[in-house]
């Protein structure tokens, strides 16, 4: 299983970007997409995610309200909308996928066996 970041950029405060996780090589019917991403010094942090199957969705209480995550099917990609993008923002944004992982471990990076390469957003002030 591959999965291809791509969408990252630099954008004023207030701005919008839309990311996007391209995957393939998956055969299993139970696929959970995550994006994480990471600030400079701090640790890999949970953005949101989605069941593939189901469509559930889950974001963290950092960006809900700002940010979507949704799938589009004919192009196998898992997007992230970030709209009102704040300086904090600024980070690597990986996605990550997993045939196995749990609803319950959804938020753990450590539960995902796919990673992508990630792609830097720069939010500016």
């Amino acid at each position: 299983v591959q999965l291809q970041a791509s969408g990252g950029g630099l954008v004023q405060a207030g701005g919008s970007l839309r990311l996007s996780c391209v995957t393939s090589g998956r055969t299993g019917m139970r696929y959970i997409v995550a994006w994480f991403r990471q600030a400079p010094g701090k640790e890999r942090e949970f953005v949101a995610c989605m069941d593939w199957s189901s469509g559930r969705t889950l974001h963290s209480e950092s960006v809900k309200g700002r940010f979507t995550i949704s799938k589009d099917r004919a192009r196998k990609s898992v997007d992230l909308q970030m709209n009102s993008l704040k300086p904090e923002d600024t980070a690597i944004y990986y996605c990550a996928g997993s045939e196995t992982v749990t609803w319950s471990a959804r938020a753990t990076p450590h539960a995902y066996g796919y990673w992508g390469q990630g792609t830097l957003v720069t939010v500016s002030s």
